[in-house]
């Protein structure tokens, strides 16, 4: 009799120990699932950027604009920005492959003297890699620049793609190596190097 006893209490013991598991894993489940649900989803961030345009000065994700035509040229699918005349511009660099000719856009349009050949210029400009999207030299650094254009004087890509320009605009080239310094480049300026120029005409005489 007490044998049996005994052998009840441990059944109940155990019936109490398995309903009190059954209990615990109840309330440890509903409370991963409450903070589950309030935790907010993870975010999962890309490993590559989008694609930007590299500009010298600010990161651009968008062309400004395509600049205005200069008749007999090819056009700047993706010029930069106006900015005001007589001010440092911003340049942007485009991404895509350099190109093969000569690329003109007009910023801003002046209205004064036009440029011609022979004519003596003062003017400021900023000059970038195309390959490396780098600032290679800037006039508004070190002072505006004056040089009689013509032959021997400035590089082809500027005899080419400046007559026409008026005194108070801005203009912006770029120059494939062939209408610049070639192969063997200048320093600071790579062999086989297009190059991007943002020019403000001064004056004339």
């Amino acid at each position: 009799m007490e044998a049996l006893e005994k052998q009840s209490k441990r059944r109940q013991n155990l019936r109490r120990g398995i309903i009190a598991l059954v209990v615990a894993v109840v309330i440890v489940g509903s409370a991963a699932l409450f903070f589950q649900k309030s935790t907010p989803a993870t975010v999962s961030i890309p490993t590559t950027p989008p694609t930007t345009t590299t500009t010298v000065g600010i990161t651009s994700t968008t062309c400004s604009t395509s600049g205005i035509a200069v008749a007999g040229f090819a056009s700047i699918p993706c010029a930069s920005p106006a900015g005001t005349w007589g001010k440092a511009p911003t340049m942007v660099v485009p991404t895509t492959p350099a190109p093969k000719v000569l690329e003109v856009a007009d910023l801003i349009k002046g209205t004064g003297v036009t440029l011609k050949l022979g004519d003596k210029i003062t003017a400021q400009y900023v000059l970038a890699d195309y390959a490396s999207h780098k600032d290679l030299q800037s006039s508004w650094t070190s002072g505006a620049f004056s040089a009689t254009f013509a032959n021997g004087q400035l590089i082809p890509g500027w005899l080419k793609g400046m007559p026409g320009m008026k005194v108070g605009g801005r203009r912006e080239l770029i120059v494939p190596s062939s209408l610049a310094y070639g192969p063997s480049g200048q320093a600071p300026i790579p062999g086989n190097d297009t190059l991007v120029f943002i020019v403000d005409l001064l004056k004339i005489g």
